[in-house]
Formats: structure tokens, sequence, C-alpha cells
């Protein structure tokens, strides 16, 4: 890995975007990576958005994702899509919220770790690596309802991948987009 990979995750106050991008720099960081983290809160204790930047790789200078160089954007609310879509690289991946129902999950406060499972599928960073991040992040009584949660995601990613199925929720963005 030459380039650090580039991870913004978007949401609205209280839907897990700083736990979710916990777990993930938390992950990285235990497959033997560079992690820099940053979070914009905004009005975030209301519901507004929030946002948190991910970068990790051999060497990573800054936190900040540089606009338009995300390579992953995962969005937990449907209303944060196009506000955030221009913070991604031409070819860069969305992993949209429309992916994953929350009614399948045994807990709908996991969604964030569900979508973590959907990109879980893009990186190099093994599963084993992933879990151990969820079980570091969140407290015992968490533990299972989030694990399934992260299989949910992958399998959802998987079957997304599908050739021949159309690819709405977890989608590479062409450059005119």
């Amino acid at each position: 890995m030459k380039k650090p990979v580039n991870v913004i995750l978007a949401g609205l106050g209280g839907q897990g975007v700083i736990k979710a991008s916990d777990i993930l720099s938390e992950a990285a960081f235990r497959s033997g990576f560079e992690v820099k983290k940053s979070e914009i809160h905004g009005m975030s204790q209301r519901g507004g958005s929030v946002t948190s930047d991910v970068r990790f790789g051999a060497q990573v200078l800054s936190p900040m994702v540089p606009p338009g160089e995300a390579d992953f954007l995962v969005v937990l609310a449907p209303d944060q899509v196009e506000v955030n879509r221009g913070q991604l690289r031409p070819g860069g991946v969305l992993i949209a919220p429309e992916l994953i129902d929350p009614a399948t999950l045994s807990n709908r406060k996991s969604f964030n770790v569900a979508l973590l499972g959907a990109l879980s599928a893009h990186l190099e960073i093994p599963e084993a690596k992933w879990r151990e991040a969820i079980r570091a992040c969140l407290p015992e009584k968490l533990h299972a309802a989030n694990l399934q949660a992260f299989e949910a995601g992958q399998r959802a990613a998987r079957a997304s991948a599908r050739p021949g199925k159309p690819r709405p929720a977890a989608a590479v963005v062409s450059p005119a987009a």
C-alpha cells in the first residue's frame, strides 16, 4: 500500500459515525497501519451532520482527507449521500445506507457496524482484526449484536458485487457523477 487509504464516514448525530470511525481506526491500527483520524461534529447533539475522516497506510501525514480524494464514502443517513458525494475521488466507492435494511439487524443501533462490514469487503484488513476492534471499542454486552451486524454487512457487500446485479448502494462513482 503506497498511498494512504482515505475513508470518510458521514451521517447524523446519534447514528454512531464516530464509533464506526473508532472501530475502523482500531482495525487498521491492529493490522499494522499508521492511522490518523479527524471528526467534524457540527450540531451532532441535535441530529446535525457528522463526518469523520480516517486515513491509514504505511505513512500518513495528515488526518484530513483532501476534498475529492476519498477512496470510500460510508454514509449512514440517506439525506447525507448527496451532501457528501463530492468528497469521493473519481472511481471511489460509495457505501450508501440502502445497502442494508436496519430492520434485519438484531439491534438497529448496530447499523453503523453493518456498514463497516460492507466496507471491509473493500479493504486489506483481516477479518480477525475487525472482530478484535469491535470487541475493543464496544462493551461486552454489545459484542454479539455488532458481530452479527458486521457479518450482515459483509453478506450485503458480496451480494451487491455479483455480476449482472445493479449496484445502487455500493457503487463505484464515475468522474461525471
